[in-house]
């Protein structure tokens, strides 16, 4: 075999200039043909050009010689000044001048020190040497950049000075005598800072990276401030030779203190020479100085705006995140780094924001604080091109934020861009963990490889539906994901704030003083991880059953565990049930005020009387002081004695008017490994039950038998199976219409269809992909089939056929194309017979000016829906959080205004919550999708968080995990008094996990107020039985409103101005004594009676056009108002809470599905019967 290696010689070692000129002469002996590629490069010149100017590499290096030569001569120069003495005269003794030893004398100058010079031979055989190679370069390369016009080439200012500085050393070589002739060699700084000019651009173009313009302006004026400098210094030293014959230093001195305009006047030119440069100079420095200072403050403000790069020095020694948006607004950044910074790991990161706008003012304002101008850096550029993502150092940062912009009229729009950045970023960092914000869910499965998405419209939809069956589930999630760390009310300042309004007894403070300490405290519930074995909360339950661990750490340590994760499983399982064991590497999940890693666990003393004689209770809504005291992130933890209780808990006693002979008189304990006797899914309360599987007649007769499974259509790519109940078959579209027949039925509104349970109205402008997700957790299978509400969809727009074709399988989903600003559209739609009014913020109101106008539309519509129907539960979606203040605004309510004032006092302490004691928000009635934002920010510290909503809210289903519901305690209940043992109790019974209360409480009146209403009540049957009517029914009507009627702003009706009227001056006939109370009082009275008449007129208004379509006004008149309660959510309560009627218990229930017993298929339908004994269906769900 042939050795190929000994046959082909090797290559050169590289390209050599030798090659260029003569080529590769070892080639010429060997028989095989060499092709060069030279292109048109195959001439001598063109091969000259090609390494000399037109090679990136072979240019650098040139032109980075032609730089040190030209160095080295002003070197060589000052070498020389510092070795000439001026009184030698060596140059004049070549002509026979008389050079002697003269002081100088004014008025007459001796050129002589001028002209010529002391020039050692040594040193003048290096500048000759120099001198030549700088001509023969220049030359060079005038010859290959000539193209055609020898006059541009000679008369260019390098060209000209090399001329100068060059020519007459090659002069002296033939004419020894002008040897010590005077050449201005120091104006080869000029031709340094070109060929520093040429060679920083070579430079560029051989490593393919661009500087930032701002450098290269900055070298260019630095290096022409340091030759105008340098040549005045050597100017003015050189024909100061013939007059004070200064130094270097001296000459040094004067330049400076010259040029920053100081001008001591110790040193000073002498001849009119100097005089002469020094002027010159000034001038030229006036007109290039100013001139490179424009160019540099130009490119200073244009690097403001875009901002720079962050540097890769700092990108590899410090952490940062990148923010990509599409526009950013001050709520947005400081909703972020609000949350971002809570967390105290993540005080050493940097937030490097990518946005393509400019910086507004707001923003930059804000960035100007230290407290960010620190840690944020704001860049301008593009997440698409590669250039900005490098500026960001995308590749080296921790994770990178893309949100989308809501605001856009087109929402698709946005998704797309928010897409395309995804998918840049992707592409140019693919190690860097993204978390995505999409808004439409249609476009989620395009950035599935995503580490994180949130979908705007899922979560919102699938929240509205829970708040509907789950009383403000929105405010529960909201404060869950923020970290908000107990937003306790300042009471002090809130009461002076409602003394300054209203007169409040003592009564009355404590009251409102509670709920706000009971609400603040626990919103500083959020949720945490940790390993099992490695938990001071958990490890001793290892082995056990997971409930049993979950109620024994509530009793203990105040916790509230809700889930685990397997170790060599993802998924998270919600109260997995009690037969699940807990395991040491398992992952548990628990709500609490602080994590376990910032607690201090203390054990308490068994007798401490006066600690619990502070803990009585002040009445029966108080909530005790909690044994968790929350102090600067850090938890101490007071374990209650074991010895105190045993694990069975106390014996109860039922009251006398409450016991029924079926209770039981005490509860069971919990556990610790579960098994089948104890597991029983009866009623959370009593043993009443009924079999729900077994259909009764009305359900036969009336179609209602449904069937459970998945949905067989979806209306987007993505979202999760759930288990819902189905029809049989699907309804036809036209069925689906409620306000019209068709010819499977007649009916044209809802009460012709004789619903059981009360509505669910959604007014919505278009039937989006994500209004499903509403639907879905409303049909789940785990709700009765009994409790079912009718779904009304109230549609601006008509929906589209794939919608239609994914809700027709679903019981009781109907559509209707109308508008809420119409009253004839609300009222065919039923909404006197609804429970709940849903109304979503339009897409295209979110637009607008003024950003916070964008939900002036939807803020005046429910504000009329409310005072039209008071008794009608509204929940509000809104674009910005800071509108919710306007939610059933009432311009003279007192407490309303306190608050409000109390929010500002907050804002301005940098509450990141500062809204939350709003009693719309409080209630659940109002909620803004831009509060979700937190959630995604969170994810970045726990990755958990996005998972564990979707399992809450319902958008996500894990086999063996539970689902959010929730139950009502009744009259009946209240004999488990405390909310630990009714831990106990769902634990041993059903295994729920109750995990927060929503409590409702009446507002109570003052002194004052309460007499107003006696003597309300009073005058209103005075003037009826004073007044003869002859129409009975008005009487009645107008007792009925006039005392269903509360203090809101309303108008008058003419027959009640009248009779108020007679009745005020015959009230002021019989006063005798107190005139001045009472006209006082009767003021009051008559504005009351004009309050009753606007309320009459309004209801008026309902029946007059309910009776024009045809509607029984029945169902109006049961309508109450309920003005004068508020509502709020205990999140994680302590144990020794008391339970109040009415109170809503939130429940994480076990998964049904998970215990269905092998023998009973038949029993599949009904989730009750899959643990053993029926039920009776009592809790919300």
């Amino acid at each position: 075999m042939v050795d190929l290696d000994s046959e082909v010689p090797p290559l050169p070692p590289r390209y050599r200039f030798r090659d260029l000129l003569l080529g590769d002469q070892s080639w010429q002996s060997d028989d095989r043909v060499q092709v060069e590629f030279y292109m048109n490069e195959n001439t001598f010149k063109e091969r000259l050009k090609l390494f000399f100017i037109k090679n990136q590499r072979s240019s650098l290096r040139i032109r980075l010689f032609n730089f040190s030569l030209k160095l080295l001569s002003c070197f060589l120069y000052i070498v020389r000044v510092l070795l000439d003495d001026p009184t030698q005269g060596l140059g004049c003794k070549d002509f026979n001048r008389s050079c002697s030893n003269q002081n100088y004398t004014p008025g007459t100058i001796d050129w002589s020190p001028i002209i010529w010079v002391n020039r050692s031979l040594p040193l003048w055989g290096l500048q000759v040497s120099v001198a030549l190679i700088s001509l023969f370069e220049t030359l060079l390369l005038s010859y290959l950049s000539y193209k055609g016009n020898i006059w541009e080439q000679i008369l260019r200012i390098p060209f000209l000075l090399e001329i100068i500085n060059a020519v007459p050393f090659i002069i002296t070589i033939f004419w020894p005598v002008l040897r010590n002739l005077f050449i201005p060699v120091f104006l080869n700084c000029w031709l340094a800072k070109h060929a520093l000019e040429n060679m920083i651009n070579d430079l560029h173009r051989a490593i393919q990276r661009t500087q930032s313009a701002m450098f290269n302006q900055v070298l260019i004026l630095i290096s022409t401030l340091l030759c105008l400098i340098f040549t005045c210094i050597c100017g003015i030293q050189h024909l100061e030779r013939a007059g004070n014959r200064l130094t270097l230093f001296d000459s040094l001195y004067f330049c400076i203190v010259t040029f920053s305009t100081v001008g001591f006047g110790d040193v000073t030119p002498k001849i009119w020479p100097s005089k002469l440069l020094v002027v010159i100079m000034i001038c030229v420095a006036l007109v290039v100085l100013p001139i490179q200072f424009e160019q540099l403050a130009y490119l200073w403000m244009e690097r403001q705006k875009s901002g720079g790069n962050y540097s890769r020095h700092r990108a590899q020694t410090e952490k940062h995140v990148v923010l990509c948006v599409s526009s950013l607004k001050i709520d947005l950044l400081m909703d972020f780094l609000n949350e971002f910074y809570a967390h105290p790991r993540l005080q050493d990161y940097y937030v490097v924001i990518l946005c393509p706008t400019e910086m507004d003012a707001q923003v930059r304002r804000v960035l100007q604080i230290p407290m960010w101008s620190q840690r944020v850096i704001y860049l301008q550029g593009s997440a698409l091109k590669d250039q900005d993502l490098l500026r960001a150092k995308m590749d080296d940062a921790e994770a990178c934020f893309i949100l989308s912009s809501r605001c856009e009229v087109d929402r698709t729009a946005a998704d797309h861009q928010t897409i395309l950045r995804a998918w840049a970023v992707k592409d140019f960092a693919p190690n860097c963990p993204l978390y995505v914000q999409i808004l439409k869910p249609e476009n989620k499965f395009h950035i599935k490889f995503a580490d994180h998405v949130v979908c705007e419209e899922e979560f919102k939809y699938a929240m509205l539906a829970l708040n509907c069956i789950c009383p403000a589930t929105s405010t529960l999630i909201t404060l869950l994901v923020h970290t908000s760390r107990g937003q306790t009310a300042p009471w002090e300042a809130f009461r002076q704030l409602t003394g300054t309004k209203q007169t409040l007894n003592r009564e009355c403070q404590q009251s409102q003083e509670q709920w706000q300490k009971m609400y603040g405290r626990c919103s500083g519930n959020e949720v945490y991880h940790i390993n099992l074995e490695e938990s001071a909360f958990f490890a001793e339950y290892e082995g056990k059953s997971f409930t049993y661990a979950s109620f024994h750490a509530h009793k203990k340590f105040g916790v509230c565990l809700i889930g685990v994760r397997k170790e060599d499983n993802k998924n998270i399982l919600l109260n997995p049930g009690p037969r699940y064991i807990m395991s040491s590497t398992d992952i548990c999940f628990y709500i609490n005020i602080t994590k376990e890693e910032n607690s201090a666990i203390k054990k308490q003393e068994k007798h401490r009387k006066k600690h619990e004689s502070k803990l009585s209770y002040h009445g029966t809504s108080r909530l005790p002081v909690h044994s968790i005291i929350a102090s600067m992130g850090t938890v101490a933890i007071d374990l209650q004695d074991a010895g105190c209780r045993t694990p069975s808990g106390p014996t109860l006693a039922l009251p006398s008017e409450g016991g029924k002979e079926g209770r039981r008189p005490s509860i069971a304990p919990v556990l610790e490994v579960a098994d089948s006797s104890s597991l029983q899914t009866c009623d959370l309360l009593s043993d009443q039950s009924e079999d729900e599987t077994t259909p009764s007649d009305d359900e036969v007769s009336a179609g209602l038998e449904y069937a459970k499974g998945y949905p067989p259509y979806s209306p987007y790519i993505g979202s999760s199976p759930t288990f819902c109940h189905l029809l049989h078959e699907k309804v036809p579209f036209c069925c689906l219409r409620l306000d019209k027949g068709c010819q499977h039925n007649f009916y044209e509104d809802a009460k012709a269809y004789g619903f059981k349970n009360k509505l669910i109205i959604v007014a919505a402008e278009t039937a989006g992909n994500g209004l499903y997700n509403f639907i879905v957790p409303l049909r789940a299978y785990y709700r009765p089939k009994k409790e079912l509400n009718p779904i009304v969809l109230l549609l601006d727009n008509p929906p589209d056929m794939h919608f239609l074709d994914a809700i027709c399988w679903f019981p009781m989903v109907y559509y209707m194309v109308g508008s809420i600003d119409n009253l004839d559209d609300l009222l065919r739609c039923g909404v006197t017979f609804a429970a709940n009014m849903v109304v979503v913020d339009k897409e295209s109101t979110m637009s607008a000016e003024e950003d916070y106008m964008a939900d002036a539309k939807t803020i005046v519509n429910v504000q009329t829906l409310f005072r039209l129907f008071s008794s009608l539960s509204i929940i509000t979606e809104l674009t910005h959080p800071a509108n919710m203040r306007f939610m059933q605004f009432r311009a003279k309510d007192c407490y309303s205004l306190a608050l409000s004032k109390l929010e500002k006092k907050e804002r301005e302490k940098g509450s990141n919550l500062a809204f939350m004691f709003r009693l719309p928000f409080a209630a659940g009635r109002v909620f803004s999708i831009s509060m979700l934002d937190t959630l995604l920010y969170q994810s970045f510290v726990k990755d958990y968080m996005i998972s564990i909503t979707r399992l809450l809210l319902g958008l996500d289903t894990t086999p063996g995990s539970g689902f959010l519901c929730s139950m009502k305690i009744t009259e009946e209940d209240l004999w488990i008094r405390t909310y630990a043992r009714l831990y106990q109790k769902l634990c041993s019974s059903t295994g729920d996990i109750p995990i927060g209360v929503y409590r409702t409480e009446s507002q109570k009146l003052t002194t004052s107020e309460s007499r107003e209403m006696a003597s309300q009540s009073q005058i209103s049957i005075s003037v009826e039985d004073w007044e003869d009517t002859k129409d009975t029914k008005e009487q009645i009507s107008y007792r009925s409103n006039h005392r269903n009627s509360t203090s809101s702003d309303r108008s008058d009706h003419p027959l009640l101005r009248r009779k108020s009227m007679q009745w005020a001056r015959r009230l002021s006939r019989r006063a005798p004594r107190h005139s001045g109370r009472t006209a006082e009082k009767i003021n009051q009275q008559r504005m009351n009676l004009y309050r009753r008449s606007e309320r009459q007129e309004l209801a008026e208004l309902v029946k007059n056009r309910m009776k024009h379509l045809g509607l029984s006004p029945a169902g109006y008149d049961e309508m109450n108002d309920h003005q004068n309660t508020l509502s709020y959510i205990l999140i994680n309560p302590s144990p020794d809470t008391r339970l109040e009627l009415n109170d809503i218990v939130y429940l994480i229930r076990p998964d049904p599905l998970a215990y269905v017993p092998n023998t009973a298929p038949g029993q599949k339908d009904s989730f009750c019967n899959t643990v053993g004994q029926d039920t009776r269906e009592e809790t919300q769900l």
